[in-house]
């Protein structure tokens, strides 16, 4: 047993660190109806532990899995039984994630000082809450950081406000991160919000904005489950709040929210990646949230950052009837993916959440926009599967340049049409 820990800290693997060696990442594809119910069998066999990436929600769409490797010989005797056609999309996660560690090795190999930051890279949560403090120090007049309340396990819950003065402005609220394992979402937020402190007084597109109006970024917006996806599992994806009664751990935020909360898309079982939480707005990291719009009073947009999968979403995700604003929100989706397009030809879709994907309960953005938020929108990032979770960090910067246009678009639009 020592022998192993020592070879372990040689790989820089902690003991506690759950490894995913021979776990695949499997594209199924649903061909009927009957499909979509064998594949919602096969995520409740709790021993097989299959981890769906990419959800099954209608005929056509690729459903994408991971599976163990104690798992894949009946998993896939399963598929091929009933005739579905799969492909392997990776073919060991481990590795995956021993490039990614390597990486970030790298990068920290030739930091010099907390002033260079690399954007190429992926970071701890104490790197990037030392790094939003020497941004905040660099533009004192544009920046200052809040608190908006503690996570479960006690961290702060931090905010970026972006703001040249006056009270009570009109704001934009944009999060990352919710999704502890989507880790291009942080990466993202931290560029976005150097963007916007770099381009304010340059750019009259967000200088106008920050004219007239107040931005708020929350780039940590799950910091438990982030720093347990450094720690112990990357693939965590919920809280890290204790369940009563349960050995499982954790509940998905953005099923959390009280809209739809508990319906389609959510689940009651607390080992569940999509459990609901025991009552809506149970988790301290979604309280905080609505406490903080809620006292605020004149947030106009919510803007929530997910991935993978490349599209561009808006309400509603509880029920399939088209939002009031359905027609206004789609043509500027559609205006907003074709800017994010033309930087590097990036293929988005767009629609409503419940249309485009599946139906879920308890989203960040429906129970925005049922609280007198207009526009309300996901986005979910790159890439649309070869690599899933584990983008590697050679595309954080392509990735966060061309969704800068489509956060413009809807910031300018939210900016010209006053509500």
């Amino acid at each position: 047993m020592e022998t192993l820990l020592v070879f372990l800290a040689l790989l820089g693997v902690s003991s506690t660190e759950q490894l995913f060696v021979g776990d695949q990442v499997l594209r199924v594809t649903a061909r009927k109806e009957e499909h979509i119910t064998l594949l919602g069998v096969l995520g409740e066999q709790e021993e097989l532990q299959v981890d769906f990436w990419r959800h099954p929600n209608s005929l056509g769409h690729p459903v994408d899995l991971r599976v163990p490797f104690p798992s894949l010989q009946g998993v896939k005797k399963f598929l091929d039984s009933h005739n579905f056609s799969y492909s392997i999309m990776i073919e060991d996660v481990q590795e995956l994630l021993d490039e990614e560690k390597e990486s970030m090795r790298r990068s920290r190999r030739v930091k010099r000082s907390s002033r260079m930051f690399d954007f190429a890279s992926y970071h701890t949560i104490d790197e990037i809450y030392e790094w939003m403090d020497v941004l905040v120090e660099d533009h004192p007049k544009l920046l200052s950081k809040l608190q908006v309340g503690q996570s479960y396990e006690q961290r702060p819950l931090y905010v970026l406000k972006f703001s040249t003065g006056g009270s009570n402005r009109p704001a934009i609220w944009l999060d990352t991160g919710i999704h502890a394992r989507e880790w291009i979402t942080q990466a993202t937020g931290v560029w976005t919000a150097n963007k916007i402190a770099k381009e304010y007084g340059q750019d009259p597109s967000v200088t106008a904005i920050l004219d007239s109006m107040d931005i708020f970024l929350e780039i940590v917006t799950n910091p438990d489950g982030f720093a347990y996806t450094h720690s112990s599992n990357r693939l965590w994806r919920k809280t890290r709040s204790i369940n009563a009664g349960s050995r499982c751990v954790g509940v998905d935020p953005n099923r959390n929210w009280d809209a739809g909360f508990g319906g389609a898309g959510s689940s009651s079982n607390p080992c569940s990646e999509t459990y609901h939480g025991p009552h809506a707005h149970s988790e301290r990291e979604v309280r905080a949230i609505v406490d903080f719009i809620r006292a605020h009073g004149n947030v106009k947009s919510v803007i929530s950052i997910h991935s993978y999968s490349q599209m561009l979403l808006f309400p509603y995700g509880y029920r399939r009837a088209p939002a009031p604003d359905h027609q206004e929100m789609n043509e500027l989706a559609k205006k907003a993916v074709s800017d994010l397009a033309a930087v590097f030809g990036t293929k988005y879709t767009y629609g409503s959440i419940a249309n485009t994907i599946y139906m879920a309960g308890g989203t960040t953005i429906d129970w925005a926009y049922d609280n007198g938020v207009k526009y309300s929108f996901t986005l979910e990032l790159r890439d649309s599967g070869r690599y899933g979770f584990l983008l590697p960090s050679s595309q954080i910067v392509p990735t966060a340049t061309e969704t800068w246009p489509a956060l413009l678009d809807i910031m300018v639009h939210v900016l010209e049409h006053p509500y």
